[in-house]
């Protein structure tokens, strides 16, 4: 049997998680507005293969930012005082990702995510500083359907 993957398709702006051929969650993202690259500091999404080196948040509540991985505060009833109700926040959950191929091996270096987010009317477009962002519901039902090991497609 399969074993499931995330393919994230960059030109329609959409995760789709598989097993099987098996569709078992689809829904929109938001990758970086600086288009797709592997520099350091670009901003922009990396392509090719890669795999969830870890899984970040569980137990959390849904409304969680996350500041360095660690739970700082909860949106939008109690944002950092270094922060404002418009700020790009990481919430809900962290899936870091880990490039696999020549190209893409400084993504974790890099703190590539797929995460929530609270600018959800963007998504769909490109609007990220690199990262997969979803909306708070679909990274909450992505979260419990992904296993650190799995891959993960980034495709152009």
């Amino acid at each position: 049997m399969a074993s499931p993957s995330i393919r994230i398709n960059l030109p329609r702006q959409e995760l789709v998680l598989e097993k099987s051929g098996k569709i078992l969650l689809q829904c929109p993202v938001s990758s970086g507005k600086a288009g797709t690259g592997h520099e350091e500091g670009s901003g922009k999404t990396p392509t090719g293969h890669f795999r969830i080196c870890k899984k970040i948040g569980d137990g959390e509540p849904e409304d969680t930012i996350f500041i360095s991985r660690l739970p700082a505060g909860r949106y939008p009833t109690a944002i950092p005082k270094s922060l404002n109700e418009h700020s790009d926040f990481i919430l809900t959950r962290i899936l870091w990702l880990d490039g696999l191929e020549p190209h893409n091996a400084n993504t974790r270096s890099r703190y590539i995510y797929i995460h929530g987010t609270n600018d959800t009317e963007l998504l769909g477009t490109p609007a990220s500083h690199g990262c997969i962002r979803l909306s708070p519901r679909d990274m909450m039902a992505l979260f419990a359907l992904a296993e650190e090991g799995m891959d993960v497609f980034i495709q152009c």
